[in-house]
């Protein structure tokens, strides 16, 4: 991933925003397209990163240990390496990832309301 310079206009204006709005600031953490449907397998269950990639449709290898990598930094997930032959990794949820858990089905119930909305404005029109 490609680093923004810090003194960069949107840099600034991203850090000052995330500075005075913690709700920018949480969505600058959870707001990737791809971190929704990690977090939704690994609420279950710890999982291998070859189970992960199986299970979310459409991800490559690269974006899932990108994502994988930030929730990491972030502290929204663990990643355990067993010393075993092949090398085992698995990915768990912290407790401070584990805690959005309502906030994700919250995000998730609103997207199907607005998404059922939109779909009879659609139908509607046509």
């Amino acid at each position: 991933m490609k680093k923004t310079k810090l003194s960069s206009t949107n840099q600034v204006n991203k850090t000052y925003l995330e500075d005075v709005c913690m709700g920018a600031y949480a969505l600058g953490i959870i707001g990737s397209r791809w971190k929704f449907s990690i977090f939704f397998y690994l609420k279950d269950r710890p999982m291998r990163f070859s189970e992960l990639k199986q299970s979310v449709q459409g991800i490559t290898e690269r974006m899932l240990a990108l994502n994988l990598t930030e929730m990491e930094r972030d502290k929204l997930l663990t990643r355990t390496v067993f010393a075993e032959v092949p090398v085992r990794v698995v990915y768990e949820l912290t407790p401070i990832g584990m805690a959005l858990t309502p906030v994700w089905d919250q995000l998730g119930n609103w997207g199907m309301q607005h998404k059922d909305i939109v779909s009879e404005d659609e139908s509607k029109s046509m």
